[in-house]
């Protein structure tokens, strides 16, 4: 009994589901005593060979496939695996979306010229499959990575970003990052491109802090959360989901407060409701430190509350990065802050903040220890608290996978 050639069929098979029965059947229809020989050894040697190994997913394998043949000019083999791979339910299917990712990264590794005809193949194919690729401006395209930059209308001026979901397809909720003093919006540009694939994503900086203005003193944390008001006012996108972290949270509570109309929910992390008589001369010790030594001496003072030895000593480029944008802080846009933080009080009106809240506080960190984020979570009726081991004050530079994973899922939670 003759046995069946398993390396022939397990090739045959992948080879269907990843290129379809139609083009395979096409295929096997022109095999000649010239080439049948060929087709066999495609079969065993790519399709078993290499398509059934067990250490790269079948999305990758196309993405690479699609790589390696822009580079070479290989048209008519690109043109294949393009049509494949926009099949609805082909095993790793691309969306267009994904297909320009491929293309936008061979433009630099295999040269502009193989990017722009793998964009014209890409196109005619995907045309060909009845999906619309709608006109767009050139100029109002932005870097996905960065959003659309711009500032408010009104005064002070805040400078912001805003990234859409790609695609266009409605997103889930629209969430306001709000930043810690001393840094600015591109704090949170790690999670804000993990969020935007799901949701509309407004980032801003704070007066006193990035581009926005610096108007005179004294400020208020309620000015602060007036300004975030502001923004989501003049784009339209209220209620929203409104994330802080240290300063950012406490204006996140004072915007939940002021303005409930704008809330949807909160994450408040490594933050405070307000300080006793210790924390507010210590506030009053840093605006002493910068009035006599400028915002150098704040920028190191302020590393090892912010970021744990281990980290310290593992990131030393994170670090020095964050140094220097606290040291460029605006110096009387910075002391306007610490007045303002100085003197926050939200502690009798916790019970007043009637959306869900996700508290986030760190184990180690020495600014706004666990025992702030307990009063907060025990106050707010609709509060849930959870402590990332192993991190200081800016958790989401320091624990950023477990950071965003915590708000990911609380954002779907909302949507259940």
């Amino acid at each position: 009994m003759e046995l069946p050639d398993l390396d022939v069929e397990r090739g045959m098979a992948r080879r269907r589901a990843i290129l379809g029965d139609a083009w395979v059947d096409r295929s096997m229809a022109q095999a000649t005593n010239f080439n049948a020989e060929f087709q066999d050894f495609i079969t065993r040697h790519a399709w078993h060979g290499i398509w059934d190994r067990p250490g790269l997913d079948d999305r990758t394998r196309r993405i690479i496939v699609l790589s390696i043949t822009c580079a070479m000019g290989r048209w008519e083999e690109f043109e294949l695996h393009v049509r494949a791979a926009i099949q609805p339910g082909s095993p790793g299917q691309l969306s267009p979306d994904d297909l320009k990712e491929v293309l936008m990264q061979s433009a630099v590794y295999a040269g502009v010229p193989a990017a722009n005809s793998g964009f014209a193949h890409a196109a005619k194919v995907m045309r060909e499959a009845g999906i619309d690729l709608a006109a767009v401006d050139v100029q109002a395209v932005v870097h996905p990575a960065d959003g659309r930059q711009a500032r408010t209308a009104t005064s002070p001026s805040i400078a912001y970003s805003v990234r859409e979901r790609r695609g266009g397809a409605h997103p889930s909720h629209t969430v306001v990052l709000s930043h810690a003093l001393g840094c600015d919006r591109s704090m949170w540009d790690g999670l804000a491109g993990r969020l935007s694939d799901t949701c509309r994503v407004v980032s801003h900086d704070h007066r006193g802090h990035g581009l926005s203005d610096v108007p005179e003193g004294p400020w208020t944390v309620e000015g602060l959360a007036d300004d975030a008001a502001a923004l989501i006012r003049e784009l339209a996108c209220g209620p929203v989901v409104f994330v802080g972290l240290s300063m950012g949270g406490m204006v996140a509570q004072a915007l939940a407060l002021r303005h409930p109309e704008l809330v949807k929910a909160l994450v408040i992390a490594n933050s405070t409701s307000g300080y006793d008589e210790a924390g507010r001369a210590a506030w009053g010790a840093r605006i002493g430190l910068v009035r006599s030594g400028g915002m150098a001496a704040v920028a190191d003072m302020a590393m090892p509350r912010w970021f744990s030895e281990t980290f310290r000593d593992a990131n030393a480029a994170v670090v020095e990065r964050w140094r220097r944008r606290v040291a460029a802080c605006h110096p009387e846009g910075y002391i306007a802050s610490c007045e303002a933080l100085q003197r926050l009080d939200t502690s009798p009106y916790l019970g007043n903040i009637r959306v869900p809240v996700l508290v986030l506080a760190s184990e180690l960190d020495p600014g706004t220890p666990p025992a702030m984020s307990e009063v907060l979570a025990r106050g707010i009726p609709d509060a849930d608290l959870v402590v990332l081991p192993g991190a200081s004050h800016l958790s989401v530079i320091e624990r950023p996978t477990a950071f965003a994973d915590h708000v990911v899922r609380f954002l779907d939670r909302l949507s259940a």
